[in-house]
């Protein structure tokens, strides 16, 4: 191999080693962007209670308690599947209402309730899993 071949295979070699590098911090910077939410029924009693996640589905109808004192909530999150019992201190949305789209960010506790550190009220039922989405049509038909 001469000089021209070994210079060339260098130059082939830094351009690769260049896109990999720069196609791994762009995909390390999207990773902290996605906005991915789990159903009820894809939780697992198995996760430890400081797995931070977006848990995201429909608040039952009727499970809104709110504390006397103070600005504590708990409400269930439900897929029509699963349930999961779910507490809130804080000021929730406005969009937030029984029946309607939520989504919560937060860890589950050793007692299997999810302790939410925000609250995302959905404005349209679009944004569901697909298999909620279809649960809620068969359901209103």
């Amino acid at each position: 191999m001469n000089n021209i071949q070994k210079r060339r295979l260098y130059l082939v070699g830094l351009f690769a080693l260049g896109i990999a590098a720069g196609a791994g911090l762009i995909l390390y910077a999207l990773k902290q962007n996605i906005n991915v939410f789990l159903a009820p029924s894809e939780l697992t009693t198995t996760m430890s209670a400081d797995y931070h996640l977006r848990l995201g589905g429909i608040v039952k109808n009727g499970s809104v308690v709110r504390e006397k004192e103070g600005l504590g909530v708990q409400f269930v999150i439900t897929d029509f599947k699963h349930d999961v019992t779910t507490r809130y201190v804080g000021v929730l949305p406005d969009l937030f209402r029984e029946g309607k789209g939520v989504i919560a960010e937060g860890s589950i506790n050793s007692q299997g309730i999810f302790i939410a550190t925000q609250v995302l009220a959905k404005h349209d039922e679009n944004y569901l899993p697909k298999n909620v989405y279809q649960a809620m049509r068969n359901r209103a038909t």
